[in-house]
């Protein structure tokens, strides 16, 4: 049946290597159970319902990928995204956690349609490579400061905004000790070196008394918290226009990015490079967005940590089919969870910073009007505390910098659009 349904023979797989695989991209992704409670707990939300949804949200979405699109790719809520949705869209802006659920309802509901009528094509292929690497390193930049902010490596400074924490304190020590061991995993090609680090530091802390152990297994806790508290009437606000479409824009970016790159490494890009069933493998991506907002939890999204799985074999679904099965078995796992400190899931959150960085090493650096948008761009992003404000600035500045340099063709037409939008947001709304 196996055999029949995922075509293991034809991709050159079997069962044996599929379960492998599962398991691999499981440990290697199975940090965010951990990590996405911990940021989205600072608005308010039950960090136990938060948990469920966590896990819930990343079977669905495997088990889509998988049963749909046949793709050894798993899904989980986004690291950055889910930053965005708690500091900033909730943090900053004030706005309820079930009224940010609606938004990012809303921004999955707008990646179906681009899904199903071909638009992403569009989309994607009119934005400038240059900002799409910004947009990922300046990502990388907000979650790197909200890691070393959790940790108390910095601190507020009213002089200076920003300021070295005490380093005599255990928080700073646990976190720094913990990222230097995941790199050091991570450098040694060791098998879920991110969940590793994050259970050491966890054990250290409760052994030294900082952190008191709840256990390991039990029961799931309840979803009723969270589940279909979404608020899409509050969302369907002006005032909400640019940040459901950071989340749109990050969500689509962001899929495609991965989807593309976790295949090409696999050898599943047909003759011309192009991806099959990249539209399944879009709407999977896409439901999992919607199916997470009703759960309760950030938008969700396909992982790069899936390369792992098709670096042991993985080519077919059943590799996401075994990552969905898992993450329902860590449903058992919420007083673990709930014994990690922030201070042991930062390193996790400054290691992904460091991978998602690198992208700026890819931008053409002789060219000025490619360059300047991007940087500015990135840096936006920590410096105003806002992936949304970041992408207003990276637009606006490449549609102008084009303009002003006697390149205005350069700029595509859906360049000029969002960055029209963005200023008339900065206009009408502040």
């Amino acid at each position: 049946m196996l055999q029949s349904y995922f075509h293991l023979n034809e991709n050159g797989t079997s069962v044996r290597t599929e379960v492998l695989a599962g398991v691999t991209t499981f440990l290697t992704m199975v940090y965010i159970i951990f990590v996405n409670p911990d940021i989205l707990s600072v608005t308010g939300m039950p960090r136990e319902s938060v948990f469920v949804a966590t896990c819930l949200a990343a079977a669905i979405g495997s088990l889509v990928m998988g049963l749909y699109a046949n793709y050894p790719i798993a899904l989980a809520p986004g690291m950055g995204i889910n930053a965005y949705f708690a500091f900033v869209v909730c943090g900053t802006l004030g706005f309820a956690w079930q009224t940010a659920l609606g938004a990012v309802f809303i921004s999955g509901l707008l990646f179906v349609l681009v899904s199903l009528f071909r638009l992403r094509e569009w989309i994607v292929n009119a934005i400038p490579h240059s900002l799409k690497l910004a947009i990922s390193a300046g990502i990388g930049l907000f979650l790197a400061l909200i890691g070393l902010k959790n940790a108390g490596v910095v601190v507020a400074d009213p002089a200076t905004y920003l300021r070295l924490g005490d380093l005599h304190a255990p928080a700073p020590l646990f976190a720094m000790a913990g990222l230097l061991l995941i790199v050091a995993l991570e450098a040694r090609k060791v098998t879920g070196g991110v969940v590793l680090g994050i259970l050491s530091i966890t054990l250290a802390s409760v052994a030294f008394g900082y952190s008191t152990f709840g256990g390991v297994f039990a029961m799931p806790p309840s979803l009723a918290p969270t589940l279909l508290q979404l608020d899409i009437a509050g969302a369907v606000n002006v005032g909400l226009i640019s940040v459901v479409m950071t989340f749109f824009l990050v969500e689509l970016f962001d899929a495609t990015g991965t989807l593309i790159g976790v295949s090409h490494r696999a050898g599943l890009l047909d003759a011309n490079g192009n991806l099959p069933r990249l539209k399944r493998a879009l709407l999977a991506d896409s439901t999992a967005i919607v199916a997470g907002s009703l759960l309760g939890t950030s938008s969700t999204t396909a992982y790069i940590e899936s390369a792992a799985g098709t670096a042991v074999g993985g080519r077919t679904g059943l590799t996401a089919v075994v990552v969905a099965v898992l993450f329902l078995m860590a449903l058992f796992l919420a007083p673990l969870a709930g014994t990690v400190p922030a201070y042991a899931t930062a390193p996790a959150l400054i290691y992904v910073a460091i991978l998602m960085t690198r992208g700026l090493a890819e931008i053409d650096w002789r060219d000025l009007t490619e360059t300047a948008p991007a940087v500015l761009c990135a840096l936006a992003m920590p410096f105003t505390f806002s992936i949304a404000h970041g992408i207003a600035v990276g637009f606006i500045s490449y549609a102008l910098i084009k303009l002003l340099a006697g390149r205005v063709r350069d700029a595509p037409i859906a360049v000029w659009i969002i960055a029209a939008v963005f200023v008339a947001k900065f206009a009408w709304l502040g």
